[in-house]
């Protein structure tokens, strides 16, 4: 059947009007001419009237409908009347005027007379209800098609809508996704690399002051500028790929907290470590107390030269706790390039477990990072 409707579907529209026009005409034609009662100018300029109007029908259902009710009298002309009424249930929304034309092509059939020979109101019981079946019929089988391919449409309608919501909801899923993924590479990249080419930079720029070669000042000047000019496309890369994201899928490999003495021991900084951590938390929860620490090295090494750092780990019941605090720097900075989301990063990291993270000055112009975490094992 679905097959039937999409090929009829792919007929023209105007073949399909010219098709009923004509059959109407030839049906008015067949019956009126043998209705010798019914031979009337009246009757055929109803009929000329009526078919010729269902040109019109997708345009203006009512009025083709109006214009094909003189025709309902008579019985025999049937395709004009019934195909008017059939557009107007398939086009129309208001069931109130669709029961109102219900209405009146039932009255029409049965309460118009063109007939002088017959005589509704002295017709018998069984003529009665015969003519009103067959009038009720006509109507109501229009009707009841009409509506339906109305439904049909619309479910047609919402369905494809329904399609199209889908593939909206899966790009704007997949989207989310790449946003996610795109966050979690800027943020690793951040902390890694950042971290490794600012070491370099500081330690090259330590080697071109003491060193007493001319060459290997210059190399150590090479070195630094060139790490330099690193962290500036670092800059740029992440500023490129960073978005909002959430959870996802981790990049390996990853650093737990038994890499946490290795990391200071090759800082290159004065730091003191304190207290320890259960071993028993989340990887997730010990990668963000190392990149913490990580970028709290980093930026010491940027920002406050010569200073002293001390890193505290603890934990109780409920949450984990690690604060990294410096002294004052000792020397004048080292002007390297900022991408100035390091913090960012940190503060997302701890979001996503759930806890927070303070960063601010010490009395003593130093600087605090504190990050607090609830406690959870894997």
């Amino acid at each position: 059947m679905n097959r039937a409707l999409t090929l009829w579907e792919r007929v023209p529209l105007w073949a399909v009007d010219t098709g009923l026009v004509v059959l109407a005409a030839l049906d008015a034609w067949i019956n009126l001419s043998n209705l010798p009662s019914s031979s009337t100018p009246e009757a055929w300029v109803c009929a000329a009237i009526g078919s010729v109007g269902l040109f019109l029908r997708r345009r203006f259902p009512l009025a083709v409908f109006l214009l094909c009710l003189p025709l309902t009298p008579y019985f025999s002309v049937a395709v004009a009347p019934i195909v008017a009424l059939y557009t107007l249930a398939a086009s129309i929304r208001s069931r109130p005027l669709l029961f109102t034309c219900f209405l009146l092509n039932i009255a029409a059939a049965n309460f118009v007379n063109p007939f002088e020979e017959f005589s509704l109101f002295d017709a018998s019981l069984r003529e009665f209800s015969i003519r009103f079946g067959y009038t009720l019929a006509i109507t109501v089988a229009p009707i009841v098609c009409g509506q339906l391919v109305q439904t049909r449409r619309d479910l047609a309608h919402q369905l494809e809508e329904v399609k199209e919501a889908r593939e909206h909801e899966r790009a704007l899923h997949a989207q989310a996704v790449l946003a996610r993924e795109r966050a979690q590479l800027a943020r690793e990249m951040h902390d890694v690399v950042s971290h490794q080419v600012s070491l370099i930079a500081v330690q090259a720029g330590a080697l071109q002051m003491a060193g007493k070669d001319p060459d290997v000042r210059d190399a150590a000047r090479t070195i630094r500028t060139l790490s330099a000019e690193t962290l500036d496309e670092l800059r740029h890369m992440v500023a490129l790929l960073r978005a909002s994201g959430g959870k996802t899928t981790e990049l390996t490999p990853q650093p737990t907290l038994s890499d946490l003495r290795e990391l200071i021991a090759n800082s290159g900084i004065e730091t003191t470590l304190t207290g320890e951590l259960p071993p028993s938390i989340d990887t997730t929860a010990q990668r963000a107390v190392y990149r913490t620490v990580q970028e709290a090295l980093t930026n010491v090494r940027k920002h406050a030269p010569g200073a002293r750092v001390d890193v505290c780990l603890q934990h109780d019941a409920h949450h984990f706790r690690v604060t990294v605090t410096n002294t004052a720097p000792t020397r004048p900075a080292v002007a390297l390039p900022s991408a100035r989301h390091g913090l960012i990063g940190l503060r997302e990291r701890a979001e996503l477990l759930e806890g927070t993270l303070t960063a601010e000055p010490t009395p003593d112009g130093g600087y605090e990072i504190e990050l607090r975490v609830p406690a959870r094992s894997d």
